[in-house]
């Protein structure tokens, strides 16, 4: 590989290398040693094709749950059964992952600056400006980087747009997929919010059981189906349809323990858990 070979997006691939190995080093602690994440679903990324896969997940934080993922996806194509032990899977990372981020987030800093290097696609958002709601139009040059990143290999986007819970879906993600028609995987996350402060950068709790459940990839007509019946198939796929917010009876109760059971997220406590 040519010393200076780059990305579509003009990264020098040695340099992105160095920084994911380096924040990797740094990173690996937050969910093998101060907290616990456990694994479900990395068999399913082995399958998945080298190029334009989505990936659709809720966000708890701003920095910490992509950091988790670019762990999980690097030792899952290394073999790794549902953990990240040994980080050796970083000797050689997968250096065609991108995420979506906010424009403004990414540009907020030396270090926003620094992940950005690493595979940020910035966006500006259409709704919301520097803490102000606003009203404008998507940049169409936004919507060709990301198809440029779906062209040469794995983008993760968090479709509602926000690390606030049950907020809805952003069309344009539906949008995105009826264009560019990627392989979608659906990705549940839990505990980030409880372990890290919002940005992602601070331990906030140790010890937090921290969970990554990675899906089979959704069945679309990509033809046929519209703009809402795909956001409501990406709200159920991440568990964020406002039906996941409703009063569970007691056989719904022991349906959920059973499902969670299944998940085999070792060392739970859901006393401890409903009272944080």
């Amino acid at each position: 590989m040519p010393l200076f070979k780059r990305n579509p997006f003009g990264h020098i691939l040695f340099i992105k290398r160095f920084l994911i190995q380096t924040l990797g080093l740094i990173s690996h602690g937050r969910y093998r040693k101060f907290n616990d994440l456990q694994i479900e679903g990395m068999d399913v990324l082995r399958s998945l094709p080298e190029e334009n896969v989505l990936f659709i997940s809720n966000h708890q934080t701003y920095f910490a749950d992509v950091a988790a993922m670019f762990h999980v996806f690097n030792a899952a194509l290394k073999g790794r059964d549902e953990n990240i032990r040994n980080i050796g899977y970083l000797w050689r990372p997968k250096l065609n992952m991108y995420y979506i981020a906010a424009g403004e987030t990414m540009r907020s800093g030396l270090l926003p600056k620094i992940f950005a290097y690493v595979g940020s696609i910035s966006v500006e958002r259409t709704w919301r400006s520097a803490g102000k709601d606003i009203n404008r139009q998507v940049k169409m040059s936004d919507i060709s980087n990301i198809g440029k990143a779906l062209d040469d290999g794995w983008v993760i986007t968090f479709p509602q747009g926000t690390t606030t819970p049950f907020k809805p879906i952003r069309r344009g993600t539906a949008h995105i997929i009826k264009t560019y028609k990627p392989t979608v995987v659906p990705i549940v996350i839990d505990g980030f919010r409880r372990s890290f402060d919002k940005k992602g950068l601070m331990i906030k709790k140790r010890n937090v059981l921290q969970s990554m459940v990675i899906k089979e990839p959704l069945e679309i007509d990509y033809e046929n189906e519209d703009v809402a019946t795909i956001v409501e198939k990406i709200e159920y796929a991440i568990e964020q349809h406002p039906s996941f917010l409703k009063v569970l009876t007691p056989e719904q109760i022991k349906q959920e323990q059973e499902y969670r059971e299944q998940r085999r997220f070792w060392g739970a406590d859901p006393k401890k858990e409903e009272e944080e």
